[in-house]
């Protein structure tokens, strides 16, 4: 089984990457281990895509994307964003689009070995397990019996990208990690509640809270749309201060709930309300399946105090009940790989320019912290990323895409984002399509 490209993870970067290699008539596969694409923004919850500016690049699948989403009443443009999205709706429409350029997918689906022949890769070994014994057509034409019930493919391909996030395809191959991975922003597990009424919320938090850059309203296609948040730190004086104090002096909420607290509507779910949060602060390594477990439990624990705090303190959610717990936990930053070209901070900061800059973006260098008063959020001047950032430096025919990109630490928190990850995954398909 022969492919020109074989793409490992389907999420932002992933499905940018596969649409339009497969566009550009080239044979394409997603391998994903969830039962569906879009990642953080499917299983992580994680809305709206940040915007990063007007002069961004590499915006084809990212519009397409917009435009798909809108006629399936899951998309809308809030305070000149276009990237408030349906999480469920964009399940349906990822599959839509991969479909129409002849996108091969394999969900439920992990990679089981590689054959490489240095410095390139020559193929994947993945594990099928057949339902029944019957003689069915296997179409492939390299196939080990490993067992009763079990094949092994080898899929072979011309390039790889590595789109897991996390460097799960690279770290397989012993790609080389960049070595500063002690540090790691806290993770955070999303979640919706849905029988809210919305007006009457907007109505209140309108009269409540004055600073528009924390609290925003607006009707758009007769539907509420808004956005509210509060933090422990003490850079403002946050509106909701008093009512949180009064939630932990009467039990609700444990004084570490109120690290981190942000709320916003969903396009084409009038009733529902999503959040970014709970913040787990308790210092666990995204690398360690014993501590991102740990995270898991804690943050449904606090989403379960979260939830009462809102039936009792926020009006309009007297009625609501929890509809979605986001399947995966949002992970800021993990493993990053060392590339052809190690993008810093500095190079963020200056502005630098690059021959082959595959994204331009503004969005801040935003590092959360576990400790008060440490979070960064730093606001930039326009900054560009050179393709050298997204190819592997042990591989001539690998590319990482994504947060597990081949930057440094503080860079990557300004890089991280699904607006940028989307150019990421657009603009490694345009390089291979020429290069191919």
């Amino acid at each position: 089984m022969q492919y020109d490209v074989v793409i490992i993870g389907g999420g932002t970067a992933g499905c940018a990457a596969a649409y339009m290699c497969a566009k550009r008539g080239l044979k394409t596969l997603i391998i994903e281990k969830n039962i569906h694409l879009g990642g953080a923004i499917t299983s992580g919850l994680v809305i709206p895509v940040m915007h990063c500016g007007e002069n961004q690049i590499n915006t084809e699948f990212y519009n397409l994307l917009v435009s798909e989403l809108k006629n399936f009443g899951g998309q809308v443009t809030y305070q000149g964003n276009s990237g408030w999205f349906n999480p469920e709706l964009t399940k349906i429409v990822l599959d839509k689009l991969m479909k129409e350029q002849n996108v091969d997918i394999l969900f439920n689906t992990t990679i089981d070995n590689v054959k490489i022949n240095y410095p390139c890769i020559n193929s994947i070994e993945i594990k099928q397990y057949m339902l029944s014994t019957c003689n069915d057509t296997i179409h492939t034409n390299n196939i080990n019996l490993s067992g009763k019930g079990i094949l092994s493919v080898y899929i072979g391909a011309k390039y790889f990208i590595d789109a897991t996030g996390n460097c799960d395809f690279s770290k397989l191959i012993n790609c080389e990690m960049q070595n500063d991975n002690t540090e790691f922003q806290p993770m955070s597990m999303r979640f919706i509640l849905s029988g809210v009424n919305k007006k009457i919320f907007a109505d209140w938090i309108l009269k409540l809270d004055p600073d528009r850059s924390v609290t925003t309203v607006e009707e758009v296609d007769n539907d509420f749309h808004f956005s509210t948040a509060y933090t422990w730190d003490t850079d403002r004086q946050w509106a909701l201060a008093d009512i949180f104090n009064k939630a932990i002096s009467e039990n609700i909420l444990k004084s570490t709930d109120c690290n981190y607290f942000q709320l916003f509507t969903i396009a084409g779910m009038p009733d529902s309300v999503a959040f970014n949060c709970p913040r787990i602060i308790e210092k666990l390594n995204p690398n360690d399946n014993f501590d991102v477990s740990k995270a898991a439990m804690l943050g449904r624990e606090a989403i379960w105090r979260l939830y009462k705090f809102c039936k009792t303190y926020l009006p309009g959610f007297e009625n609501s009940y929890i509809s979605n717990i986001a399947d995966e936990l949002g992970v800021r930053v993990s493993n990053r790989i060392v590339g052809k070209y190690i993008y810093t901070i500095d190079d963020l900061k200056s502005g630098r320019e690059f021959d082959n800059p595959i994204l331009i973006s503004n969005y801040p260098v935003d590092v959360h912290s576990n400790k008060k008063n440490r979070s960064t959020c730093d606001r930039v001047n326009e900054y560009q990323l050179p393709i050298e950032s997204l190819m592997a430096k042990d591989y001539d025919n690998l590319f990482v895409i994504g947060r597990c990109l081949s930057a440094d630490y503080m860079a990557q928190g300004a890089l991280r984002v699904q607006s940028s990850c989307f150019s990421m995954g657009e603009a490694v398909a345009k390089y291979i399509a020429n290069n191919v």
